[in-house]
């Protein structure tokens, strides 16, 4: 690898903790039919990152306007993480997208994005 190669290598790895640095962590929870918290307000431009658990079994965790749609592991076996941004103003709702028993289809949330200040 030539010398340049590896500058421009080493300041790709130097952005990278810098952006996820940036990111405000939401911790959300997964359980029986709810996202604790199910409202969370972020303001435009701002990153998110969602560090989601589960309470209980396997979920789904759907954001359909940002096009974001990732498994939540069953309680005891860690946790799923997504970044969100969102660069106007608005909401964004969120849903379990897995089928997780007999009140699935109520398990909704919203992502409230605010005006930047």
């Amino acid at each position: 690898m030539r010398p340049r190669s590896w500058l421009f290598l080493l300041a790709g790895l130097a952005l990278l903790p810098a952006v996820a640095g940036e990111a405000r962590v939401v911790r959300i929870f997964a359980e029986r039919f709810v996202f604790v918290p199910s409202v969370i307000k972020v303001r435009a431009g701002e990153t998110v990152e969602m560090r989601i658990r589960s309470d209980d079994t396997n979920h789904g965790f759907r954001i359909a306007r940002a096009n974001i749609n990732i498994v939540i592991p069953k309680r005891g076996r860690g946790e799923a993480k997504v970044l969100f941004r969102a660069e106007a103003p608005g909401e964004y709702p969120f849903e379990c997208s897995k089928a997780c028993g007999a009140g699935h289809t109520m398990m909704r949330g919203m992502i409230v994005v605010e005006r930047r200040r």
